[in-house]
């Protein structure tokens, strides 16, 4: 049964195991005690349905079901090491005194079964403990990942509630707004669904609605906006000075948080300094552990290929702990009315929009649908570029291939070695091969598409603030929000002017305003934009007259503006240590081969009179497997850089391919050279 069974309440397995454990439920636990107590409000908090007393309930049955199974395991095993000779049983020892030799006879028989039942205890109390702790963790988990979103979506969703306060909305309205704002501020939103259902559908009072859900919410932040937003509400205060304050308040706790993180990232970049070089070292103390004839192979070949990843891969998991990718796909919903812009945002490779809904019922549609295949091939056909440059991964569909064939044509042809003597004797060409030649055929395509995706998106957001101050002014004078657009269009250059002229003829001929910019944020899905661009389309419904929002929004894009300043300079150090310290292991490494392996290989022959046994075999060593060995460990460790150099800039480990590229081939041409 998996975790996911488990968890769910409608899973016929975990209702069983919930059942048959529940008369255990109140005899383990108590139903007011801290645990049950601190588990419900993790529930709420998660948004899981479930009842506590079933769910732990459900916990006690996995634990019990995963104890008794990994307790048949561990008594198997305490058995298996006896029974196969693995340890004798005279090599173990109860450590009691015996006063005869009978009693001695007695306690050495009892140490198989001893050893056996410790070994099933030991592993059954393992098992309960994974199998119960892992499924009670798993609402923290989920409460702890909403109220990271929450905190990071609350500045943007204060600036919203803002925006729709200065455009007339009371303070229902408001809060229905927010519900159904679910596409742009995700977890943020449904805490106000919660909020707008009881009120509805349970017929609570929204004052009340307000205070419950400010109890449940996992944040804190959160928490204290409800609060003080109810005591606005109760005394009859002014809700548009409220949200003003709060929304200021909330910008500045956005960029303390951004710099809190930023520290916390210059650490781990000088832990990092530490932990790369500590394999570097345990490869130098094993090199001359094996000239003194004390090496193991084994060591040597585990700290290459599975030491090394393991620290880089672990650091990689601790900074995913505090970089946080922003949240959102960054895709806006258009209104219910237009079903062609719905249709349009949901085309993809297999789906051809608007026609798949009308396929079946007449046969002109069905000829429609081909017309439209044909069209759309040709399209990519004619201009794959864009395509690729809006879908950069999808360039794996034809260089993962292509790598694949070229290897296997190498193969044919016998030139890529299949065997570790083969990596030996020729260790840059093999790896070459098999590695350097298909990384280079997917991952250089995939870091220029994936950029060149990047470059557009930030052409956008470049200059995103400026143009929301420009509509601002242009609003302020009289112009309605579409006249603003085109006054903003005529003045400016950019990417951005261009979309405001496209925006703005699409208005003219028939589109709604509101759809006009859907469909120009859709192109781009950046979450930024998203958030910038649902605010403005919210308000102008109400009034075209928007020139608050549109200064609220300049100033949450400006916010945003200093937030990614602050961010790349901060991580442009970290990246920089990072390359830094490849490039000082790679000297090493460079250096040990040069002017310490060889040299030390010849003083060996020398004394030994030529009969070196290679590596760990007798005090001798070989230099070819040194070789392989240590570009082996510098490709591992220039890959490992590359994807941490891009996630503690970016957040996405797409972004470090570009890095990757370069400090692999410096180590290529490294290599070639002293190899």
């Amino acid at each position: 049964m998996s975790l996911d069974s488990a968890v769910g309440g409608d899973s016929v397995d975990g209702d069983l195991l919930g059942e048959l454990f529940y008369p255990f439920f109140g005899v383990l636990f108590d139903p007011d005690g801290d645990l049950v107590g601190d588990v419900e409000a993790k529930l709420a908090e998660a948004r899981m349905s479930d009842p506590v007393e079933m769910y732990v309930s459900r916990s006690l049955g996995v634990g019990v079901a995963v104890g008794v199974a990994l307790a048949v395991l561990g008594t198997l095993l305490g058995y298996g090491v006896f029974a196969l000779g693995v340890i004798s049983p005279e090599a173990l020892s109860l450590g009691v005194p015996a006063p005869n030799a009978g009693v001695r006879s007695l306690l050495r028989s009892l140490v198989v079964p001893a050893t056996v039942v410790a070994s099933g205890l030991v592993f059954g109390s393992i098992g309960f403990a994974l199998g119960f702790g892992s499924l009670i963790a798993v609402p923290y988990s989920r409460a702890s990942g909403r109220e990271r979103e929450i905190n990071m979506l609350l500045s943007d969703s204060v600036s919203f509630m803002y925006a729709l306060s200065v455009g007339g909305l009371n303070q229902l309205e408001i809060l229905r707004a927010m519900a159904t704002a679910e596409d742009t501020y995700g977890e943020v939103s449904k805490e106000f669904q919660s909020i707008i259902n009881e009120t509805e559908y349970f017929g609570t009072d929204y004052r009340n609605a307000i205070r419950q859900q400010s109890m449940e919410t996992p944040s804190e932040e959160l928490s204290q906006f409800l609060a003080d937003m109810l005591s606005i509400v109760n005394s009859g205060g002014n809700m548009e000075q409220f949200l003003k304050d709060k929304k200021e308040k909330h910008l500045r706790t956005a960029k303390r948080e951004q710099e809190t993180t930023l520290e916390t990232l210059e650490l781990f970049g000088e832990m990092y300094m530490t932990l790369s070089l500590f394999p570097l070292l345990l490869i130098i103390i094993l090199v001359i552990m094996g000239m003194m004839g004390e090496g193991d192979d084994f060591l040597l070949y585990a700290t290459v290929y599975v030491l090394i990843p393991l620290t880089g891969v672990g650091f990689l998991v601790l900074v995913s702990t505090v970089k946080q990718d922003e949240p959102g796909n960054g895709y806006l919903r258009p209104t219910a009315d237009d079903e062609r812009v719905d249709e349009a945002n949901r085309e993809t490779l297999g789906h051809l929009g608007l026609v798949e809904g009308f396929v079946g019922d007449h046969g002109v549609f069905d000829r429609i649908k081909r017309r439209e295949g044909t069209f759309k091939t040709k399209e990519l056909l004619s201009a794959p570029h864009l395509f690729l440059k809006r879908n950069p991964a999808y360039t794996l569909a034809m260089t993962v291939p292509a790598a694949l064939v070229l290897v296997g044509l190498a193969l044919n042809a016998g030139a890529a070695p299949t065997t570790l003597d083969g990596f030996i004797d020729g260790p840059v060409w093999a790896t070459f091969l098999w590695v350097y030649l298909p990384a280079y055929l997917t991952l250089i395509p995939l870091a220029a598409f994936y950029e060149w995706n990047q470059l557009s998106r930030r052409a956008v957001t470049g200059k995103l603030s400026e143009n929301l101050r420009k509509l601002s002014s242009a609003n302020d004078t009289g112009q309605t929000l579409l006249e603003s657009i085109q006054t903003v269009a005529d003045t400016s250059s950019g990417q951005l002017a261009d979309e405001f002229e496209v925006m703005y003829a699409k208005v003219n001929y028939g589109m709604s305003l509101r759809n006009a910019m859907v469909e120009f944020n859709n192109t781009y899905a950046v979450p930024r934009l998203a958030r910038t661009v649902k605010l403005i389309s919210e308000a102008q419904e109400a009034s075209s007259q928007i020139t608050d929002v549109l200064t609220t929004a300049a100033q949450a894009s400006e916010n945003q503006d200093d937030i990614e300043r602050e961010r790349k300079s901060r991580t442009r150090m970290q990246v920089a240590i990072i390359i830094m310290t490849y490039v000082t292991l790679l000297g090493v490494m460079a250096i040990l081969q040069t002017q310490f392996i060889d040299v030390m290989a010849d003083l060996v022959e020398q004394g030994d009179g030529g009969t070196g046994a290679g590596f760990g075999g007798g005090g001798g060593i070989d230099p070819s497997v040194l070789s392989m060995l240590f570009f082996h460990a510098v490709t591992i460790q220039a890959v490992l850089s590359g994807l941490i150099s891009g996630y503690i800039r970016d957040a996405e480990l797409v972004s470090g391919v570009k890095f990757t590229v370069v400090l692999m081939t410096l180590a290529l041409g490294v290599w070639v050279y002293v190899g």
